[in-house]
C-alpha cells in the first residue's frame, strides 16, 4: 500500500511545523470575526495553533491573533481558545488519534 503524505501546517505561535490534525485552525471572516474552526472548512484567512494549553496561553498572553490577522482580538476569543484546546487535548489523551 502506497505510504500518503501527511498535510503539515506552521504553529504561529512556536514556528514548528507540525501535522494538521494535531492542530486547530482560527479564521477571520470578511467581517473581521475570529472564531475557532473545529472543522477546518470556514472561509476566511486561517492561522493554526498547536493542541497544547501552553502554546494557547502563550498566544493570550502574546497576543499573537491580533498580529496575525492585524486587528483587536478580544480578550473572551481567547479564553474560548484555550477552553477548546483543553477540552481538544484531553479528548486526545483519553481516545487517542482517534478522536
Amino acid at each position: 500500500m502506497k505510504k500518503r503524505k501527511v498535510p503539515l501546517r506552521k504553529d504561529i505561535v512556536t514556528g514548528e511545523m507540525h501535522p494538521k490534525k494535531d492542530l486547530v485552525r482560527v479564521v477571520k471572516n470578511k467581517q473581521d470575526e475570529v472564531s475557532v474552526d473545529a472543522t477546518g472548512k470556514k472561509p476566511g484567512r486561517g492561522a493554526y495553533i498547536a493542541l497544547d494549553v501552553k502554546v494557547a496561553k502563550r498566544a493570550q498572553k502574546e497576543k499573537t491573533f491580533d498580529k496575525a490577522f492585524g486587528i483587536k482580538v478580544g480578550a473572551d476569543f481567547y479564553d474560548e481558545l484555550v477552553a477548546y484546546v483543553d477540552h481538544q487535548q484531553a479528548r486526545k489523551e483519553l481516545f487517542g488519534n482517534d478522536a
